[in-house]
């Protein structure tokens, strides 16, 4: 327990502009954690390197990343928003819970099969272990609840049991984390695939809509987004595509579905695909805003990453030295 408030801790890769899935799925709802909760908000750097980066890229959207993270509402002072690399205890952790997870949990891993996949020239011991980094990502700051995707549900699943191991062989060490999946957003689809998740690494521009996409843009996608044969406006099986559309006009609006299905009613599917772009660019305009803002202060997002990093660093100095102690390691005396 860290001042009497449970811990969330939350990361995002600094590896591409972040869709209007991060936002509705995840971003937006973090503020709402720091009254009640600690907040740990990283960007997870480390993670990043399973795949091949250019290192000026890498850099700059590191900044851009904890820079979205303050444009949608995180305030620094409320939450610690830091860079995951800044804080050694990451990597320290993740080697030794490398030692207290099985080959086989790791090579079930269903995101390790995906990206092999799409990486087969790469297929790097750090593709493999990850899952690992990520548990020491979690357990580092004895947190109790993470905001995940559904998608990561498997590997908060192999935190939990990695906690479990380490805590039945040595005794208490580790809080066991709790998973929270939002309800609203929690899956914003592709609008060229509807049957597919909305992914930020996606090769086809007009399938994702960006945080920072300008209106223009953002318009243009839902124009073009792939509905059905039909005339209905109506959420449901067969209509994956206006179901999608509809799912992100009632996350922007506060709408329930009923709702939209009633305002709707009897329109064309242009009319509303382009009411559904313009509520998106409208409501992400202060975001991009804010985010210009930030971008052009590079001293205030260097004091931030050092005030986040300072932060969290202390607190994961205090779990790595009783896991030191726990496992047998010798501590310096200074």
């Amino acid at each position: 327990m860290y001042n009497d408030k449970k811990v969330v801790f939350s990361g995002v890769q600094p590896s591409g502009n972040l869709t209007i899935g991060n936002y509705l799925g995840a971003i937006r709802n973090f503020s709402a954690f720091s009254e009640e909760y600690h907040c740990y908000y990283c960007v997870v750097d480390m993670h990043a390197i399973t795949v091949r980066q250019i290192p000026a890229e890498l850099r700059k959207r590191t900044y851009e990343t904890l820079a979205l993270y303050m444009a949608c509402g995180l305030d620094p002072q409320k939450n610690t928003l830091f860079v995951q690399s800044h804080v050694p205890q990451h990597a320290e952790l993740g080697w030794i819970l490398d030692c207290y997870t099985m080959f086989g949990e790791l090579s079930r891993m269903t995101q390790f099969k995906d990206k092999s996949a799409k990486n087969a020239d790469n297929i790097n011991a750090g593709l493999f272990t990850y899952p690992s980094l990520m548990a020491a990502d979690i357990l580092l700051y004895q947190t109790e609840l993470v905001p995940v995707g559904s998608d990561q549900k498997q590997h908060l699943e192999l935190a939990r049991d990695i906690a479990n191991r380490f805590n039945q062989i040595y005794g208490e060490t580790f809080v066991v984390p709790d998973g929270y999946i939002t309800k609203d957003g929690a899956r914003i689809m592709s609008l060229q695939e509807p049957a597919k998740k909305m992914s930020k690494s996606d090769a086809n521009e007009n399938a994702v809509v960006r945080i920072l996409d300008s209106k223009d843009d953002i318009i243009k996608k839902f124009k073009r987004a792939v509905t059905d044969s039909g005339n209905e406006i109506i959420h449901g099986e067969g209509k994956e595509g206006i179901t999608n559309l509809l799912n992100i006009y009632t996350c922007f609006t506060g709408k329930t579905i009923e709702e939209a299905e009633k305002e709707f009613a009897g329109k064309g599917y242009g009319e509303f695909k382009l009411a559904v772009g313009e509520v998106c660019a409208d409501s992400l305009a202060p975001v991009r805003d804010e985010f210009a803002r930030l971008m052009a202060d590079k001293a205030y997002l260097e004091q931030v990453m050092a005030q986040g990093a300072e932060s969290a660093y202390r607190h994961a100095r205090r779990t790595m030295s009783k896991v030191r102690r726990k496992i047998g390691f010798t501590e310096l005396k200074h």
